[in-house]
């Protein structure tokens, strides 16, 4: 447990440093006016890719434990979602991370877009058996399978 809370607080440093939970910051990025954002996402797929794909091909983590990779099918939800978490993110200028690495700088304001985001993820998991058939969504897997 320790080593992911030092991980998390490393992570929400790197956030808050790089300005990449910054309101201003990310609000240019949507109007194209800073463009800082943007390398820092492309530095971060630029660093991830070998990992990831060392993990596909080898199959194994670090430890030896086997990785089954599963693709997902794309279905309409996939777009609503996306379209509705764009809107939120730019509207906030948060997503998830962001909104508790602002929590912690202290900006109160990211308490309402915390409230907000778990409203909205209840509502969604209340409401998903009525939206399921009119968006035509896949049935809900709760856990892993594994037990």
């Amino acid at each position: 447990m320790g080593f992911y809370a030092a991980m998390g607080t490393v992570f929400g440093l790197v956030l808050s440093r790089s300005g990449a939970a910054d309101y201003n910051y990310i609000q240019g990025m949507f109007l194209f006016e800073e463009f800082q954002l943007y390398g820092i996402i492309g530095t971060a797929v630029v660093v991830t890719a070998p990992g990831l794909f060392l993990l596909k091909r080898y199959g194994k983590t670090a430890s030896g434990a086997a990785i089954k990779f599963e693709n997902k099918p794309g279905h309409r939800g996939n777009i609503y979602g996306g379209l509705l978490f764009g809107v939120g993110w730019s509207i906030t200028g948060m997503c998830p991370g962001p909104i508790l690495v602002n929590i912690g700088e202290g900006k109160v304001y990211a308490l309402a877009a915390l409230g907000g985001t778990l409203l909205g993820a209840g509502t969604f998991g209340s409401l998903y058996p009525r939206l399921q058939p009119v968006f035509r969504l896949p049935e809900l897997r709760v856990g892993t399978g594994d037990g």
